[in-house]
């Protein structure tokens, strides 16, 4: 069966299209990435701005066109934070219906973080081996931190924090004052220490393009290789080397970086801060970068439903 999912962040708009085989792992055939966008504004006006909704459509209609060429038997569409938290959550979601015919669920965030945490760790984990692992997802809106042995999670949970949130809230400029800064790690602190740290016997890895991006970097690609940044181990002294280049970086100089994709820009240094924090917080050194998540689980979802 080809099983094709859409995954409508805040920041991006994500497809996976993947043959299941009859043991139930995946076969890739097709993996888009678009930057659009679509929270900006929301965490202010607690609204999906007019404008967005045609921009969600225009984005979604080649990935429709993409669906129909590779004969998928079925299609799952989510969405995450941005629009759990807009009060006309239902005209945007009638809005795509209308337009380009798909039925959007909003994911709580309860069920993003399950859906992250089996997508992130399809690729690591061995049926049986009762491996533990602690996933973070740092998406535009929200970061999500769930904890698990093997796909059984055991602790999950949404924060308010995200790259798109905290930049609107906090970092508005490039560079950003060594106050707004420190304002920002206070924020990530409080929420992160809400919650219970993960064993140290768990392999923490991370997910969405704050991870990927940092991986790239690190690795120095040319050009952006998912087989090379996924199972790729960032150190904390990489990561906190890349954040101080960053911090005192304009937005142009950010946007110099050969893996650094312009839409990303502006909110990759509020992304790496979540991390720097957390891992701080959690008290470890390293974490291992994954190209999955979101979309993998989804489609992990749905193939258990149709089984």
């Amino acid at each position: 069966m080809r099983i094709g999912a859409i995954d409508i962040g805040t920041n991006t708009i994500l497809l996976l299209i993947a043959d299941v085989q009859a043991d139930g792992s995946l076969s890739v055939v097709r993996d888009e990435h678009a930057i659009a966008r679509l929270g900006k504004g929301v965490d202010e006006h607690r609204r999906v701005l007019p404008a967005t909704f045609d921009r969600a459509v225009e984005f979604l209609r080649p990935y429709q066109a993409i669906l129909n060429k590779e004969r998928v038997d079925t299609v799952t569409v989510c969405a995450t934070s941005f629009l759990r938290d807009a009060l006309n959550k239902q005209e945007f979601i009638d809005h795509v219906k209308k337009h380009v015919g798909y039925d959007v669920r909003v994911l709580s965030g309860e069920e993003e973080a399950t859906l992250t945490y089996l997508g992130a760790i399809s690729e690591f984990y061995s049926p049986g081996s009762s491996q533990r692992f602690a996933v973070i997802d740092i998406g535009g809106g929200s970061t999500e931190l769930t904890f698990g042995t093997d796909i059984n999670v055991s602790r999950r949970k949404s924060l308010d924090i995200g790259s798109v949130r905290l930049t609107e809230r906090v970092l508005k400029s490039s560079p950003p004052s060594r106050a707004a800064l420190d304002n920002a790690s206070q924020l990530i602190r409080q929420q992160v220490q809400s919650f219970p740290h993960p064993s140290q016997s768990a392999r923490l890895i991370g997910v969405a393009g704050t991870l990927t991006t940092l991986a790239a970097m690190d690795l120095r690609l040319a050009q952006y290789d998912r087989t090379a940044v996924s199972g790729h181990v960032l150190h904390l002294k990489t990561i906190r080397t890349i954040f101080d280049e960053l911090s005192v970086q304009s937005l142009d100089e950010i946007k110099a970086h050969p893996q650094i994709l312009p839409e990303r820009a502006d909110i990759l240094l509020a992304g790496v801060l979540i991390l720097l924090e957390t891992l701080e917080v959690f008290g470890r050194d390293e974490i291992t970068a994954s190209d999955r998540g979101l979309r993998y689980g989804m489609i992990l979802e749905k193939i258990a439903s149709l089984t």
